[in-house]
């Protein structure tokens, strides 16, 4: 009898496993918490089944059945308890093992971005110091042309270096998130004014046309100005570059306020004459060229340490190292913000978007 009693036990508590183990499964594509809950409560209920199902075949009085029955259901709380915490603890090292990874990955693209950008400034650097080291030679050897060009020659080689240099220390900061940011409330639409009076000199120089505008109000960020007068400057001198001569470089600001909660479109151009919610807003600098137009496929490059659009490695006359841009994103994201491109027209929009300081108050024109 004890052996039936054992074998009929047996029969009863894998039949309720393998239904609860197939629960569990279907569980754990869900929620791992609730299956690691209840997978113990599955063993509890196969052993209570079975110490049932032995109870009656020994024909076992119901007062003892039910003294054992309450026994075993005392443990049910307490091995869920225990499964909650288990799967609680393996949730935490799975995301802290899978957080390690994502740092790991992201060091390793860091480290070779690096490498790949100090081989590029390196390879960039040799054609200015070639051209100064060769005109040198002929100062010194007599052999200037008449028109005394090399001293001005010179000199601009060396500017065109003393800015890769800037912009590789820039990006390497940025990139070992080393940069420290001096904020303070600053009035986005003086630094328009300023860029449209810098740009000038060098768009007189390329016969290329510069336009400003703002809202009447300020429009307030906080921001390391420094900082952001570089972004704002690359983005410019970006735009000069690439526009030909009679084209035109517009340089605006407007402000509008943040998208609806929940709609995940981020920041959103506001209808004209919409006003600002205080400290709930961004503000958005364009810089517009004229540039003809990038490939879809090649616009998110743009931003590459580098990439310049062409296999050429060394940089045409009057196009820098193709670290402006990086330099500019990456300003702009450590302040909250981002930058992004777009064909327009006859050329390329680039947006500099930043988090709105609470004192600004602007009303699109």
């Amino acid at each position: 009898m004890i052996a039936e009693a054992a074998l009929l036990a047996a029969i009863a508590a894998v039949a309720v496993g393998v239904v609860g183990a197939l629960a569990v499964r279907a569980l754990a594509a869900r929620s791992l918490v609730a299956a690691a809950v209840v997978a113990p409560v599955v063993v509890i209920l196969s052993v209570a089944v079975g110490v049932v199902v032995t109870a009656r075949a020994m024909f076992i009085n119901d007062h003892d059945q039910s003294v054992v029955l309450v026994v075993t259901a005392t443990s049910l709380p307490i091995a869920a308890v225990f499964g909650w915490l288990i799967a609680r603890r393996v949730q935490q090292l799975m995301r802290a093992s899978a957080q390690e990874a994502a740092q790991r990955d992201r060091d390793r693209q860091v480290e070779q971005s690096r490498r790949e950008l100090v081989a590029w400034v390196s390879h960039d650097l040799r054609t200015p110091l070639a051209g100064i080291r060769a005109m040198a030679e002929a100062l010194e050897d007599g052999h200037a042309p008449p028109d005394g060009s090399y001293p001005g020659r010179i000199r601009s080689e060396a500017d065109r270096m003393s800015d890769m240099v800037g912009g590789l220390l820039a990006l390497s900061r940025l990139q070992s998130g080393t940069l420290r940011l001096d904020r303070a409330p600053v009035d986005v639409g003086d630094l328009v004014s300023d860029a449209v009076a810098s740009a000038r000199v060098l768009a007189g120089r390329r016969g290329v046309h510069v336009t400003g505008s703002a809202p009447p109000r300020a429009v307030t960020v906080s921001a390391d100005v420094g900082e952001l007068s570089r972004a704002l400057s690359n983005l410019v001198t970006n735009a000069l570059t690439h526009t030909p001569a009679g084209g035109t470089v517009d340089i605006s600001l407007a402000a509008a306020p943040t998208a609806a909660a929940g709609d995940g479109l981020g920041p959103t151009h506001a209808a004209a004459g919409d006003r600002t919610d205080r400290g709930h807003g961004f503000a958005h600098l364009a810089v517009t060229d004229g540039c003809g137009g990038i490939a879809h496929d090649d616009l998110d490059r743009l931003f590459e340490p580098g990439w310049r659009g062409t296999r050429a490695r060394t940089p045409a006359a009057g196009v820098g190292a193709g670290l402006g841009l990086a330099v500019a994103r990456g300003i702009a994201r450590a302040h909250g913000g981002d930058v992004t491109v777009a064909n327009t027209g006859p050329g390329c929009r680039f947006e500099l978007t930043l988090p709105l300081d609470e004192r600004s108050h602007a009303v699109d024109p």
